[in-house]
């Protein structure tokens, strides 16, 4: 019996130690189970309670209701959905008296010294049951205050709330209700809708009588003489061949409807629409182009087949609303975009005023994306290093299909860059793509991911990829907190229990990005930059009676763990790696970075296992045998062989293959699943936090392309001793 399944059914068993074999298993499981879905569209209405920059939910009743009296009340309603029954940690601020009910059930009720400080957070654990979880949130208005502020117990926290009711099915987060003397005499929970439970509920749906007589351009954008505005909706045409189809409709203002780019009606002042059009079968882009004459605006648009209106669909699979049209705008004559262009959803859109999206026809409602994939097209540092392993071993094996799998990861990072900043300036600071890098402020959020992006820029062509490579330079370079000797640490974040810490970690969060942006720019000072890391984090960090090295640093107690976790350690050495390879040969710290990387290579060495592996805690072997450790150290020993870093070679190589065979019976399965790889961690003094509590999770991305990047360092150690052998043969 192997450690985490059954021999039998280990990778080894079935492929024997064949790389290419184990490269393909892992990479097809992971592809196979994670395809390329699309970004999500939502309806978002910027007139509710909105998410803010620490990602949780600002309910300021005050703001919304500044006549509201003394002693009423406003309930706020939303759910959160659970794949799983569970537990979730939440942070409420008080504004005012509080009572947090889930699924009907009390789960927290504030106090006077919970509403004492109106900025304190307070940890929430709250069970959640498999499917919606209905949170209801009272709120009393007092002097001193009316209102919460709920979510996430960690800043960026992906937590979305989303609207309860059908009538809003999709749209992220909380109907409310207008201040009211008495409280609800039972709590809204599921099936109830909006119209049937007797309240009014905010934010507004409808536009009020006015504007509802008004066209929708005039009440989405207001009244310019001389803008223009483009309605957007797609429409599934099912004659076969090209029929004939008949537009129908009114429109004040000048306009321009085209189907896929062609241009088939235009009138230059208001009217009636009546035309002929053909069309081929399937489904086609109908884009409406008007323009404000200063009086009236908005177009009404059918298409008739025989007497039947085809029904209008939305572009882009819009959740959160029934409206089949977007709209975008305005724009100036100098400012108006094609429609190829407009029809580029993943960026803002170029108007008279500045960047904007497209809009609903209701108040303040906007299109939102949402990038709802758990692993495809996301930006954070696990995907790093897995796309990063994706890429080289579907190079290794010649599949251009996968490689094209992780281009296109990396080009849809690229494509929501823009709309991720403008996302953040537009709804209150918590984007829901990119997510990390809108927030940036720390090494993780940007070191890894962007090291990827320019690893797939050398192989590939990537629109976009050098101005967020700028972006991520910057923040290394300029914004990142750093020691007075230019060391970096962890200050001023909002996961405030990594506040004044050094972690092994940020070594690979860091170096391997400043070592591409140097190949890139061919800027000295990033190289100089990397180089000076390892010698600041070894001072701190270096065990020198075992020659590895911490976890973390804590400047609050002024030492190290002492605990030679072993991923961090990975990290370490794999980042070390990486610089050496591209490290010029006569810069002067090189002699004292190829030493750091003997000595933990001798250190490394003298703690792999019997069968081949390395474990959680280094200097324990009753901690479990971790997976991404061993894998990070295979790489680093292969290429330390490769490059000639290494005294006594042989004994790194006799290292690699050991680990190699024992990442395939211990860590690899038939199925390609990757085994025993720690989870994220956080830190402690005592290597009992590692060894029971941080415990290690399946297909883990912070392993799988670590695997995968071992297994391409031994195919390239096993062609570099081939070559060898046959040249000394001649």
């Amino acid at each position: 019996m192997g450690f985490y399944f059954e021999d039998q059914n280990s990778i080894f068993a079935w492929a024997g130690p064949q790389v290419e074999r184990t490269l393909d298993t892992v990479i097809k499981r992971y592809v196979g189970a994670n395809p390329p879905h699309p970004v999500t569209f939502r309806a978002y209405s910027r007139r509710g309670i909105l998410r803010v920059h620490d990602y949780r939910y600002h309910a300021d009743f005050n703001a919304f209701f500044p006549e509201a009296a003394n002693e009423q009340f406003v309930y706020a309603w939303s759910r959160m959905w659970s794949d799983t029954a569970t537990s979730l940690m939440f942070d409420v601020t008080c504004l005012g008296p509080v009572v947090i009910s889930c699924n009907g059930e009390q789960v927290w009720r504030s106090n006077h010294l919970t509403e004492r400080y109106s900025d304190a957070r307070h940890r929430v654990t709250i069970p959640l049951q498999a499917g919606w979880n209905h949170f209801v949130i009272r709120a009393k208005k007092t002097r001193a205050g009316f209102g919460w502020v709920f979510g996430a117990w960690l800043g960026k926290h992906p937590y979305l709330l989303m609207m309860p009711t059908a009538e809003r099915e999709g749209q992220e987060g909380w109907l409310f209700t207008e201040p009211m003397c008495a409280e609800l005499p039972s709590l809204p929970g599921p099936g109830l809708s909006e119209r049937d439970s007797g309240r009014r509920w905010l934010p507004e749906r409808a536009w009020d009588r006015q504007q509802a007589r008004q066209g929708q351009l005039q009440r989405i954008f207001g009244l310019e003489k001389g803008h223009t505005a483009v309605g957007w909706a797609a429409a599934f045409f099912q004659q076969p061949g090209k029929a004939q189809y008949t537009l129908k409709g009114r429109h004040d203002g000048p306009i321009s409807v085209f189907i896929d780019d062609r241009k088939v009606y235009a009138a230059e002042t208001s009217g009636r629409i009546s035309a002929q059009v053909k069309v081929p079968f399937g489904s086609h882009d109908v884009m409406v182009r008007s323009t404000c004459d200063g009086k009236a605006w908005g177009f009404d648009l059918s298409i008739l087949d025989g007497r039947d209106a085809i029904p209008f669909m939305s572009p882009c699979n819009l959740r959160g609303s029934a409206q089949a049209w977007i709209y975008a705008g305005p724009f100036a004559s100098s400012t108006r975009p094609t429609l190829a262009g407009l029809r580029d959803v993943h960026r803002p859109v170029a108007t008279a005023h500045g960047d904007s999206y497209w809009r609903l026809d209701m108040p303040d409602a906007w299109v939102r994306i949402y990038n709802e994939n758990p692993l495809y097209g996301r930006w954070n540092y696990p995907l790093g290093v897995t796309m990063y392993g994706l890429l080289h071993a579907a190079r290794a094996i010649g599949s251009a299909e996968v490689e094209q799998y992780v281009v296109n990861h990396a080009q849809l990072c690229c494509d929501t860059f823009h709309y991720a900043l403008w996302d953040r300036e537009q709804f209150g600071g918590a984007t829901n793509v990119h997510h990390l890098l809108a927030s940036i402020d720390s090494l993780d959020d940007c070191g890894s991911f962007g090291s990827c992006m320019l690893e797939v820029a050398r192989h590939a062509k990537l629109e976009g990829f050098r101005e967020i490579s700028d972006y991520v330079a910057d923040y290394i370079s300029n914004r990142q907190a750093r020691l007075p000797d230019g060391t970096f640490y962890r200050k001023v974040l909002m996961h405030i229990f990594h506040e004044n810490t050094m972690w092994a970690d940020d070594l690979y969060m860091s170096v391997p990005f400043l070592c591409r942006y140097y190949q890139l720019t061919g800027d000295q000072r990033t190289i100089d930059d990397a180089a000076h890391q390892f010698l600041g984090f070894k001072e701190r960090l270096f065990i020198p009676e075992l020659r590895v090295m911490s976890h973390v640093y804590d400047f609050r107690r002024q030492m190290a763990t002492g605990v030679p976790w072993g991923r961090g350690n990975g990290w370490t050495i794999f980042s070390l790696s990486e610089l050496l390879a591209v490290l010029p040969h006569d810069h002067p710290l090189r002699p004292d970075l190829l030493t750091m990387f003997r000595e933990l290579c001798e250190g490394y060495l003298v703690l792999q296992d019997a069968q081949g592996m390395w474990h959680q805690v280094l200097t324990h072997p009753d901690a479990y045998p971790e997976t991404s450790c061993t894998s990070m150290f295979t790489y680093a020993f292969a290429r330390g062989v490769q490059y000639g870093w290494l005294e006594r070679p042989e004994l790194y190589v006799k290292a690699v293959f050991k680990a190699w065979e024992a990442l395939n019976r211990v860590s690899i399965d038939k199925a390609g699943n990757v085994h025993g790889v720690c989870r994220g961690s956080e830190f402690s003094f005592t290597p009992e936090y590692y060894k029971k509590e941080l415990l290690w999770n399946l297909n883990d991305t912070h392993g799988v392309g670590i695997v995968l990047l071992a297994g391409v360092e031994v195919r390239r150690l096993m062609a570099f001793l081939e070559a060898g052998a046959k040249g000394k043969a001649r």
